[in-house]
């Protein structure tokens, strides 16, 4: 009894010495690297005299130290991220956004004058159809206006130091961009709210239809000076709806949100992938709306009227909105602001056509 009593003793006894050897036995053996370190270091402070590479290297690696400030990330001194977003931003995305932005307006300045307006192949008949209601027209122009101010801003912010500040100088171009930084802020919430109301509106004339397919596949006659018929809005129109307004304006109404009010704990880091996905999406936003925008103006002739007055010529709504006009000749549709009259106004604006 006594000699397993003993044998018991000596086994825990050895085990105790051992734990108590092993953090000397450990730091033995870290010794050597932390005096290489140093020597490193002291080596490196004779020939390079105030060169911290090792510190700033920690600093640089994204660590979380201690602080008294309670928050998101602020024990990250430095966050890492930053760099490689601001080349990501000030290069490719503005190099090829910028070229892009340019070779769609070269594009349709030459398409312009090769092909010219797409006109009428009929005479006007100097009967006007009301196409659009005030209230269509009024969330119309309150998205168009805030979309307008909002591509101004922007291309001001992302490419106004390479563009407009060489030309006008530090002073008024950092007054313009102050401008446009405080427009954008709040202009945005504007537009969000305005793009949910015309959605709500014309979704019920967007939906695709059969028909749109054949438009497509004809090009809606653009080239071949060939009538394709539609209904009130024909397929691209639906294509600008759906991928435009509806896509490309649900990304970058969510993203600006999460640049607009950084006082919901965003990371820093989220707040960078915002805004890469933010200035894509605008450019290809800004980008298709030069189409949309030369259609609706010089590039069809009386549809700038259209939105503008409420009324098109009849010839007009037969040629570019058939299956449209012929419902609401024949009444199986009211015309947009639902008045018995209005399908075909005598007090309508005249000389739409021109």
């Amino acid at each position: 009894m006594r000699s397993t009593f003993a044998g018991v003793r000596n086994v825990f006894v050895l085990g105790l010495m051992l734990l108590l050897l092993l953090p000397g036995g450990t730091a033995w053996a870290q010794a050597p690297a932390q005096a290489q370190a140093q020597d490193t270091e002291a080596q490196r402070q004779l020939v390079q005299p105030g060169n911290n590479a090792p510190v700033w290297r920690d600093v640089r690696s994204g660590k979380e130290g201690v602080t008294t400030v309670k928050g998101r990330e602020t024990g990250v001194l430095i966050q890492t991220w930053g760099e490689s977003w601001r080349k990501l931003r000030n290069g490719p995305v503005t190099l090829y956004g910028g070229w892009l932005v340019v070779l769609v307006l070269i594009a349709i300045a030459v398409f312009y004058k090769l092909r010219g307006p797409i006109g009428l192949h009929s005479p006007p008949t100097g009967r006007m159809i009301e196409r659009f209601s005030s209230f269509e027209r009024i969330a119309h122009w309150t998205m168009a206006i805030s979309f307008c101010i909002l591509a101004a801003s922007g291309l001001t912010m992302l490419f106004g130091k390479y563009v407009l500040l060489p030309v006008i100088g530090y002073t008024l171009f950092g007054w313009l961009a102050e401008l446009g930084k405080n427009l954008h802020n709040f202009v945005g919430p504007i537009f969000m709210f305005s793009v949910v109301v015309f959605v709500v509106k014309f979704v019920r004339d967007n939906i695709p239809r059969a028909y749109d397919i054949t438009w497509l596949v004809k090009g809606g006659g653009v080239l071949s000076d060939e009538v394709v018929p539609s209904g009130r809005f024909n397929a691209g129109e639906k294509s600008w709806f759906w991928g435009a307004v509806i896509g490309l304006g649900t990304v970058s109404c969510a993203s600006g949100l999460v640049l607009d009010f950084p006082n919901f704990d965003q990371s820093r880091a989220l707040m960078m992938l915002a805004n890469v996905v933010h200035v894509i999406a605008a450019i290809v936003f800004i980008v298709w709306s030069f189409t949309h925008i030369y259609l609706g103006t010089i590039g069809t002739t009386g549809a700038y009227r259209g939105m503008r007055d409420g009324y098109v010529d009849e010839t007009w709504a037969r040629e570019h909105a058939q299956y449209w006009y012929d419902d609401v000749k024949a009444g199986r549709r009211a015309p947009p602001s639902g008045a018995p009259g209005a399908a075909s106004a005598a007090t309508a604006p005249a000389q739409v056509q021109h």
